[in-house]
């Protein structure tokens, strides 16, 4: 019989992690939150002026289902965020270099926007989407351009194919 403390237990509590987010986070999440209510309403205003085709389901039953969907998640990000503001902590310094991804990832978009019609759609959104997880530091490696691929590939079968929503297929025919 052994008398003591063990100190294995002692060993493997550890400190509880910090919930609290930093000060910069919970302000653009708050603003970006105003900015999903705002367009929400937009959206739903620009649904109601499509013409009714006398259907159940006529073109404005989705962009109204995202316009609503769109403003309710704003306005719990919102509400959440301007909750947290009242906690939150300075947080650390941007990275040197958050700047220039954020530029980046704008100028990706706006190739992806301009070629679009020229090398089509897998092409493109396979670029873009390998540029983006490359910007977002995504290890590199066969996965992340097949990856890349697939998912270009698959969306285009999904919506040119299936439903049958043409495409940008480019100079290749994909």
């Amino acid at each position: 019989m052994t008398t003591g403390t063990n100190e294995e237990t002692t060993a493997s509590i550890e400190p509880e992690p910090d919930l609290t987010c930093d000060r910069r986070t919970a302000l653009s999440s708050a603003i970006f939150g105003g900015l999903m209510v705002v367009a929400g309403p937009v959206m739903i205003a620009d649904a109601r002026r499509l013409p009714d085709d006398g259907s159940a389901m006529g073109p404005a039953v989705m962009p109204f289902t995202l316009g609503v969907l769109l403003a309710l998640t704003g306005l719990w990000l919102a509400l959440r965020s301007l909750r947290d503001l009242r906690t939150a902590t300075r947080g650390h310094p941007l990275r040197s270099h958050a700047a220039l991804r954020v530029g980046a990832l704008a100028a990706a978009l706006v190739a992806f926007a301009l070629l679009l019609p020229v090398i089509g759609y897998v092409v493109g959104s396979a670029a873009l989407f390998v540029v983006t997880a490359l910007l977002l530091g995504a290890p590199h490696g066969w996965r992340l351009y097949a990856g890349g691929w697939s998912l270009a590939a698959l969306a285009f079968l999904v919506f040119d194919r299936v439903i049958g929503l043409t495409l940008p297929t480019g100079p290749w025919g994909f």
